[in-house]
């Protein structure tokens, strides 16, 4: 029988030499102090004071017992008899009015909602249907994702859940706070993705070489995304003020830069898509590498490209369909309102999803080959130091 080839979850490349340990070291400390200095200087204080309209208003959850008609003689008023479970007033009972109209949401007994709490309305108005409680579906569907992330990674998809929760608290503790107050969306979006990026990836992929030349691939292509979203907001004459939410912070809290917002969301946006590019193609690099002992810097890159070409065809069509997507309802309006595609297109609030697709497209292009360059030149090095006993071709 022929020689036989097993793949488990790590190629069977050999540990890295030290001089190639000591130039990743070299490459990834600056990044890390970098990073934990941008922490430090942008952490928020925590003494944001916001004010404006509706920032003065208590939320808690309750539960819909009986619904019927208000007191006063508004035609179709209705009013709800709830429990409330947190919040104001919380545990108790409570009246809260429930929307009506065109159009308003059917609440029925046993609904789990979110009421808001006014203190300075009247009797029997001071609470009020806010919208519908979807926590518990939303913890299902949450259990079956991890569920399913373990079924199909195993130990790794414990890394990758840590990761994900990792990336989630950092943005609400951090990212969220520092832009409220003041500081510069893009600066803070940088930090938010190196420190991201530093922890996910030797989290979800093991603390190892190839780990760190995703990571660099992924640094050099959100550098490409900076640099061109920060270019073509700029030429674009881009105000960041499109939309309901944008112009509601603006009123409460004058000192965030919604320019600088934008290009936040953008560079945050295309973090995970090119983690996703950058590690397939260094794994890919890493496979081919294990496969043939007599692989060079430029064999590894040429047949690496071949999967990255694809690759980045499907990830690039995905990434803007998802903008695409995200504008879907308002282009309806603009088509309803007949306007031409070029005049719709032009408009901010499309315009800058295009830019985001655009550009996260170009950075997706950007770390393809940058990504395969680095994954093949240091792979290439580790098949060089590796034993004629370790190779493929003797192996059985």
């Amino acid at each position: 029988m022929g020689a036989g080839h097993s793949h488990g979850d790590r190629p069977s490349l050999g540990p890295a030499p030290r001089r190639l340990r000591v130039l990743v070291a070299l490459l990834v400390a600056p990044l890390v102090l970098a990073t934990v200095v941008g922490l430090v200087v942008l952490w928020p204080d925590g003494d944001l004071q916001v004010t404006g309209i509706g920032t003065d208003v208590e939320r808690g959850k309750a539960v819909v017992t009986e619904v019927g008609e208000c007191r006063n003689d508004v035609d179709g008023c209705r009013l709800a008899q709830v429990d409330l479970v947190s919040g104001p007033g919380a545990p108790g009972k409570a009246e809260a009015l429930m929307p009506y109209g065109p159009g308003a949401p059917e609440v029925a007994a046993g609904d789990r909602i979110v009421v808001s709490y006014a203190p300075e309305a009247p009797e029997g108005e001071r609470y009020a249907f806010q919208d519908f409680d979807r926590g518990p579906p939303l913890l299902t569907l949450t259990i079956l994702f991890a569920v399913g992330v373990l079924l199909l990674s195993r130990w790794r998809g414990i890394g990758a859940l840590a990761s994900l929760a990792y990336s989630l608290v950092l943005i609400a503790m951090f990212t969220l706070p520092a832009i409220m107050e003041g500081s510069s969306p893009l600066a803070v979006a940088v930090v938010t993705a190196a420190a991201i990026m530093l922890v996910t990836l030797y989290l979800s992929h093991g603390f190892d070489v190839r780990s760190t030349v995703a990571m660099l691939g992924t640094l050099v292509s959100l550098v490409v995304i900076g640099v061109l979203g920060w270019a073509f907001t700029r030429v674009g004459h881009f105000t960041g003020q499109v939309d309901e939410g944008s112009q509601y912070i603006s009123g409460i809290a004058a000192q965030v830069d919604l320019r600088g917002l934008l290009l936040a969301g953008l560079v945050i946006g295309a973090l995970g898509v090119l983690d996703d590019v950058t590690v397939t193609q260094t794994w890919a690099v890493w496979e081919l590498a294990d496969l043939d002992a007599d692989a060079t810097t430029r064999s590894l890159f040429t047949r690496a490209m071949r999967i990255g070409r694809s690759h980045a065809a499907s990830t690039v069509n995905t990434l803007v369909l998802a903008y695409v997507g995200a504008t879907l309802p308002l282009m309806l309006v603009f088509s309803a309102l007949d306007l031409p595609f070029q005049i719709a297109v032009s408009q901010e609030i499309v315009a800058q999803e295009v830019v985001r697709g655009l550009v996260g497209g170009l950075g997706i292009l950007a770390a393809v080959p940058v990504t395969t360059a680095i994954a093949a030149l240091v792979a290439s090095r580790l098949v060089r130091q590796r034993t004629p006993d370790s190779s493929p071709s003797h192996r059985a």
